[in-house]
């Protein structure tokens, strides 16, 4: 046994009356090394003796409880690790349950530890946590009251979004990115502040969209069961289920602050595209008639970047002459595929995000002699529901001089996380770096406040020229829409500028 000052020993802690037989677990010191990239798919890597695939970028939980921003990581395994290595021993738990969720405490400590942006862990002993949650779990008898424990364990860090899951909820959490739901429709995160469920976004035609359901309003009840003190993916996982089904919920109306109300919603099969696209026709302050492109994005999916490519080289097919890219409620996902579309719009070597890890040493991300597909002006219109990739997004296309932010200001989270899949199937994320748009702005808990906001006194302006251009009869109700309207009119204002993104 190593000293005691460079080592950690549960063993030599517990008091000797937990008894034994004990587990050991042998593991590096250091578990993990971090690099930054974008090119790998997947990752590999050695954690307690066991060999693993973890894939990279993290996953969303698309639809229906909304994570925080999932960086593309790896994690390189290094056999030299092995020559300052720690030995964790606890005596085993007599409930079977439980002796599989102690291993699974190990291991989400042992990663915390490791990556974990906040070297001091939220300014208290790591180790001792450890100790601390192990003499709790060890009388406990079900797999349950266990996790909750390395829940709680996890909660003294001051950070909603490292967090653990369970397997059932993890397979939920990856079901979103493949594009198919059964549920409700609901985009939904805790607000930081506030511990809250909020919802970001209904999905178009959802039955909680159906219900009147908005975005700011506050879920309270799932079932009768309150939501205090629950995170985004239990209650995503409450809200999911077999289609034909339904679940009730109680809901806070974000317009009055106090009006709750009961609402029975049918389950149903969801399927999930993150790109819509059309041409508005629009008619310059010169005369001349032109055709916008609008894409719509509302979620970094795994076929984000690749939908994004198709509906670009549509439009471009159709002869547009200016671009909207709308990512207004798009609650974010993975950040790789958020990096990827950046780079359809930038050329060069232009820096896409920073990011700052756990010793405070800031990582440029940037492009490798990109090409973008299409240089015509851009806006990107944003609001209080764009949070984590897609402001990330917008931070690069804003900061590099390619378009001109519309809207609202974002949401505001500035965080990556990583996620890694345990032993028993469930899945530990873990905030392992902050992140810094290219001119070092800072986004978390602060947003991005755009060039051009969607007021009345925009919108009046707006609404002038688009009187005088439009044929009324023939606005749809994208024309109609006062943010793409306010789009459209900063779009003409930089074009007469000469000065178009």
């Amino acid at each position: 046994m190593k000293n005691l000052s460079q080592n950690f020993d549960v063993r030599a802690k517990i008091p000797l009356k937990l008894g034994k037989p004990t587990w050991e677990i042998l593991f590096p010191r250091r578990l993990w090394f971090p690099t930054w990239t974008c090119e790998e798919k997947k990752l590999k890597a050695k954690c307690c003796g066991r060999e693993g695939w973890i894939e990279s970028a993290g996953k969303s939980a698309f639809g229906f409880g909304v994570s925080a921003a999932l960086f593309c990581s790896v994690f390189s395994y290094s056999p030299a690790a092995l020559a300052e290595s720690l030995t964790v021993a606890f005596p085993v738990s007599r409930a079977p349950e439980v002796n599989a969720v102690q291993r699974t405490l190990v291991e989400a400590w042992g990663l915390i530890r490791e990556t974990f942006v906040d070297p001091t862990f939220n300014h208290q002993d790591w180790d001792l946590k450890l100790q601390q949650t192990m003499v709790e779990m060890f009388p406990l008898n079900s797999a349950d009251a266990a996790y909750t424990k390395i829940r709680g364990m996890l909660s003294t860090l001051g950070d909603p979004f490292t967090r653990i899951i369970s397997p059932k909820e993890y397979q939920g959490f990856r079901i979103g990115s493949d594009g198919n739901l059964q549920g409700v429709g609901l985009f939904i995160n805790v607000e930081p502040r506030t511990g809250h469920l909020i919802v970001l976004s209904c999905i178009d035609g959802s039955p909680a969209a159906r219900a009147g359901i908005h975005q700011g309003d506050e879920l309270i009840e799932i079932n009768g069961e309150r939501l205090d003190g629950i995170d985004s993916e239990t209650a995503a996982q409450r809200l999911r289920g077999n289609a034909g089904t339904t679940v009730t919920v109680k809901v806070k109306d974000s317009g009055t602050g106090s009006y709750i109300r009961e609402v029975k919603l049918p389950r149903e099969l969801i399927k999930l595209s993150p790109i819509s696209s059309a041409i508005i026709p629009h008619r310059s302050p010169d005369g001349h008639l032109t055709k916008t492109g609008y894409v719509k994005l509302s979620a970094f999916s795994q076929t984000a970047a690749e939908d994004m490519r198709n509906a670009i080289q549509e439009l471009e097919n159709q002869g547009v002459h200016s671009y909207i890219l709308d990512l207004r409620n798009n609650p974010g996902g993975l950040v790789k595929a958020g990096l990827d579309v950046a780079q359809m719009w930038l050329d060069g070597d232009e820096t896409l995000v920073n990011t700052i890890d756990r010793d405070g040493n800031m990582l440029p991300i940037n492009m490798v002699n990109g090409h973008a597909i299409t240089h015509d002006p851009l806006a990107v219109i944003v609001n209080e529901g764009s949070a984590s990739a897609s402001e990330i997004l917008a931070g690069a296309l804003h900061d590099n001089g390619r378009a001109i932010l519309v809207g609202h200001k974002t949401f505001g989270k500035g965080k990556i996380q990583s996620v890694t899949e345990l032993h028993d199937g469930s899945a530990l994320f873990v905030t392992v770096a902050k992140y810094l748009s290219p001119a070092l702005h800072d986004i978390d808990q602060v947003g991005i406040t755009p060039d051009v906001q969607c007021t009345t006194e925009m919108l009046n302006s707006a609404k002038e020229i688009s009187s005088s251009t439009k044929d009324k009869a023939s606005v749809s109700s994208l024309e109609a829409d006062s943010c793409i309207m306010v789009a459209e009119h900063a779009l003409d204002m930089e074009e007469s500028k000469g000065t178009a993104s």
